[in-house]
C-alpha cells in the first residue's frame, strides 16, 4: 500500500497536497473494500478526514486526468531503455445497467457474442525490450 502512495508524489505538480491527500484516503480505502464501491462505502472505509462529503467533493470537483495519467507515465520512463519499446493493450467490458452512469453505452463482448449495455475498460501495458521493464499505466475507461 506504502508503494502506491509513493507513486502518487509524482502527481504533486498537479494536486494540491489538501487533493493527494484526499486522493490516497480514496484510494486506500477502495483497495481495501469488498463488494460494491460507492461513496458512502469509501467514505466508510477511509480513515480520519475522508468523511461522506469530503468523498463528494473530491468528485464532484473537476480534474484533470489526461494530465495526471501522463505524470504517472513520465515518472516510470526511464532514460536508459533507447531501445525497442512494445505497447500491449486489453479490452475490458463490463456490463452494467442504469442510464445514469458516465460512459454507458453498447459495447461488444466476445463472451457474450453480441453488444451489451455496460462500461469498457482499456488496461494498456508497455515495457522495454532490452531490459524487460514492465510498466502499466492506470486503467483507462473509453
Amino acid at each position: 500500500m506504502f508503494e502506491i502512495i509513493a507513486i502518487l508524489e509524482a502527481l504533486s505538480p498537479s494536486l494540491s497536497t489538501k487533493k493527494l491527500k484526499h486522493l490516497s484516503l480514496i484510494i486506500e480505502s477502495t483497495l481495501s473494500m469488498t463488494g460494491r464501491v460507492t461513496m458512502l462505502g469509501i467514505s466508510r472505509w477511509t480513515e480520519k478526514g475522508g468523511s461522506y462529503r469530503t468523498v463528494q467533493r473530491f468528485f464532484e470537483e473537476k480534474q484533470q486526468w489526461a494530465e495526471l495519467r501522463w505524470l504517472l507515465i513520465k515518472s516510470h520512463i526511464s532514460e536508459k531503455c533507447l531501445g525497442t519499446w512494445v505497447l500491449i493493450g486489453d479490452e475490458v467490458v463490463v456490463t452494467k445497467s442504469g442510464k445514469k452512469t458516465y460512459g454507458l453505452g453498447l459495447f461488444f463482448s466476445s463472451i457474450q457474442n453480441q453488444a451489451v449495455p455496460g462500461l469498457c475498460f482499456i488496461n494498456i501495458s508497455w515495457f522495454c525490450r532490452n531490459n524487460y521493464q514492465k510498466h502499466r499505466p492506470p486503467g483507462l475507461q473509453a
